[in-house]
């Protein structure tokens, strides 16, 4: 009995023992010294749904961490790197689709021109896209997607927007996007069909896209070294459009 009581006291003793709390240091100088009341900065966007945007990033974060990178690193382990580098090329080829379309809606004939002729020179010449011949003759790949074709004819980026899986974008891409994707798989699709290829090739085609996709990406959630990854990103994204629409 003594023992119990002994054991309750002490118990109790650690229970109520205050925690040291470290000192909290007191700023040196004010945030409003810094950021100014109406006043719009560089890394300011329109975000009316950040919170969203905020919960989508993690998920992307942890899908990418514990999904989507250990399907990656599996794919790097068991492929040869000119395998990879076969499978990189052949998805480029045939994503150069889109470019293709979005330049011929834009009326821009050059892009065009050149996209066609990469096109066609990595399909024939490069072995059905596995060799990228084009980039060797110095024909540089083009770029171009239905949001960029939106923004060329006037509409502006709309709030910005976290797609989950995809990530950054806008309201405009996030509709481009979807246009793209359609598009994409119709043509993909027709042709596959007319290869006569079952279901599960199929799959197995648009799975490992996916998988060289994220292949071909080096960015990686919270390596970028600064506690405002989001909001880096966010600006860096936007820029990026801009340039991109405005060329």
């Amino acid at each position: 009995m003594l023992m119990v009581l002994l054991v309750g006291f002490l118990g109790y003793g650690c229970a109520s023992t205050p925690v040291q709390k470290e000192p909290e240091i007191p700023p040196k100088r004010p945030v409003s010294e810094f950021v100014k009341k109406g006043v719009k900065y560089p890394i300011d966007a329109y975000d009316p749904w950040e919170g969203m945007n905020r919960r989508i990033y993690i998920f992307n974060a942890l899908f990418d961490q514990y999904v989507f990178l250990p399907i990656v690193r599996g794919y790097e382990f068991i492929t040869p790197d000119f395998t990879q580098k076969g499978v990189s090329n052949f998805y480029n080829n045939v994503h150069e689709i889109t470019t293709l379309i979005n330049s011929l809606l834009q009326f821009k004939m050059q892009k065009f021109g050149i996209t066609l002729s990469r096109i066609l020179l990595n399909t024939t010449i490069g072995a059905a896209g596995l060799l990228d011949v084009s980039t060797a003759l110095e024909i540089r790949k083009q770029n171009e997607d239905f949001g960029q074709t939106l923004g060329f004819y006037g509409m502006g980026p709309g709030p910005y927007l976290v797609l989950p899986v995809f990530g950054p974008s806008s309201l405009r891409d996030a509709g481009g996007l979807a246009v793209d994707v359609v598009s994409y798989s119709y043509i993909t699709g027709a042709v596959m069909d007319e290869a006569d290829l079952n279901w599960q090739i199929q799959l197995g085609v648009t799975v490992l896209d996916a998988i060289d996709t994220r292949h071909q990406q080096s960015f990686r959630y919270y390596a970028t070294g600064t506690p405002f990854e989001y909001e880096l990103i966010r600006m860096l994204y936007l820029r990026k459009r801009e340039f991109e629409v405005e060329h």
